[in-house]
């Protein structure tokens, strides 16, 4: 089952990948960059939390450890694949990187990162 879930992330991956692509090509054109950042951030939630919801009913963690070590584990593939993929793919500076996890200037990455390392655990106990 863990291996399931680390398959997972990859869908994870998609899913915040094309919600970012809906930004682009929807409301980011029309709204403030940082609230679109802010709505596309809660799309993300939701968009992903959708998809864990049926992949724990599809096959369930085991225990509330392995739900933790999922949660761990994803926020680890994500960060990496955010930096890794940011910086030397897309080209973005350090700094650049660095701004969206500023809470102080409205930034809520953060807050989809949280969401990504305790979703695997608060979907286990909600079955």
């Amino acid at each position: 089952m863990l291996i399931r879930y680390m398959l997972a992330w990859a869908a994870l991956a998609v899913i915040a990948i094309a919600n970012g692509i809906l930004r682009e090509v929807t409301y980011g054109r029309t709204l403030p960059e940082s609230t679109a950042h802010q709505l596309s951030t809660l799309t993300a939630i939701i968009f992903s939390g959708f998809f864990v919801w049926w992949l724990s009913r599809l096959g369930p963690l085991e225990s509330g450890p392995q739900a933790w070590l999922v949660g761990f584990i994803w926020l680890v593939l994500t960060v990496t694949f955010e930096f890794g993929f940011g910086h030397f793919v897309a080209g973005h500076s350090w700094t650049h990187l660095f701004a969206d996890y500023n809470l102080l200037a409205g930034r809520v990455w953060l807050l989809f990162l949280v969401w990504v390392t305790v979703m695997p655990y608060i979907f286990y106990k909600l079955r």
